[in-house]
């Protein structure tokens, strides 16, 4: 069902986009580089190390360093100091992964203590789907709880035991609002971590997670597709499509472009999707957004409202502030159409000016 792919869709070059030249053929290398590299035996990658150089920074800085140097192997580039730098960072990472693992048992003993049985998302839920430690790095663990054990969860993570435990703990799952807790926990699987169970979310609601999550962060980390790619390739036997699906009609168009973005940008295979949703085309807009996302890397700036709390570099904040199409349309829970995405991005700006002028206000109400 390979309908299309990086290598037949139009080079940005000739896409026929306003956007500097320069920023999305950087963004389509990064995409070129990651093609299949979360799988065990991915094609070797075939770059000039003046071209590695060139990307290897944005693959340091968004965790996608690892992935890149499993694709490094030609002898002449692994000795180029690009990949050396890149070799270091996914040791790094595969040192990290022991750490962590000691410390979800760590939290995982921590609230069973306290009767809480979480439900583990991304991070190690995720990163266990790729081929070798140190793949797929990740800092926080993301365990969601019941509403009503959250204070019970929180201090029993706050305690000594707890220190060191990089916890970002969630009362339910606001990505998934139209699922209930319930059903989550009903579908969700028990993994081992070590010789220790942990729950994880069900394999459709996990893919879910992390189409939602891709898209609602604008999709800034090729490491983000590349978890949707693991997934969807890793799906088991009798994988539930019409559940993945129910819900919000909206959601699940959604979770489509994501899936159809880690097939053209990645080849992500899409053998045991439905054809329908293989199919569906994607507006000529997002791609280059998603490059674009790619080729600047980490964008977060310092918050706008700090900015006009000192008064000062308020424009420039301004400037920065600006929504990306993507994180401008799930903003404000727009369609994935192709229509222009101004008017989202304009959206977008108004609600989080409200938004500010309600912080400006609420320390003089106080």
């Amino acid at each position: 069902m390979h309908r299309g792919s990086l290598l037949t869709m139009p080079h940005p070059e000739r896409s026929g986009t306003t956007a500097p030249i320069p920023t999305l053929a950087r963004g389509w290398a990064m995409a070129s580089a990651l093609v299949g590299s979360w799988r065990p035996s991915p094609s070797p990658l075939v770059l000039s190390p003046a071209a590695l150089d060139d990307i290897a920074p944005l693959a340091l800085g968004t965790g996608a360093a690892g992935l890149l140097w499993w694709r490094v192997q030609d002898p002449a580039l692994r000795a180029s100091p690009a990949a050396s730098r890149l070799q270091a960072a996914y040791r790094l990472q595969a040192t990290l992964a022991a750490v962590h693992e000691h410390q979800l048992r760590q939290a995982l003993t921590l609230l069973r203590s306290a009767r809480v049985e979480p439900l583990l998302m991304k991070g190690w839920a995720v990163a266990r789907l790729y081929p070798a430690p140190g793949l797929r790095p990740y800092g926080d663990l993301d365990l969601c709880v019941r509403p009503e054990e959250y204070a019970a969860a929180r201090a029993a993570l706050a305690g000594p035991a707890g220190n060191g435990c990089p916890v970002d703990l969630h009362a339910g799952i606001p990505l998934l609002p139209d699922r209930s807790l319930e059903d989550l926990y009903g579908r969700s699987r028990v993994e081992t971590v070590g010789e220790m169970e942990v729950r994880v979310l069900g394999p459709e609601d996990h893919l879910r997670l992390l189409c939602l999550h891709l898209l609602d962060h604008g999709a800034w980390r090729p490491l983000w597709l590349c978890d949707v790619a693991a997934a969807v390739e890793s799906l088991p036997a009798g994988f539930d499509w019409d559940y993945f699906r129910r819900g919000s009609a909206r959601r699940a168009d959604w979770t489509t472009c994501a899936l159809v973005l880690a097939h053209h940008l990645l080849g992500a295979r899409l053998d045991r999707a439905p054809a329908a949703l293989g199919a569906r085309a994607l507006p000529s807009w997002l791609v280059p957004a998603v490059l674009r996302q790619w080729a600047l890397g980490d964008p977060h700036r310092e918050p706008l409202l700090h900015r006009l709390r000192l008064g000062s570099g308020v424009f420039e904040s301004l400037r920065q502030s600006w929504p990306d199409p993507i994180t401008a349309t799930l903003g404000v829970r727009g369609p994935i159409n192709r229509l222009p995405r101004l008017p989202f991005q304009l959206a977008q700006c108004l609600k989080r000016s409200a938004q500010i002028a309600l912080e400006l206000v609420r320390p003089a109400a106080a």
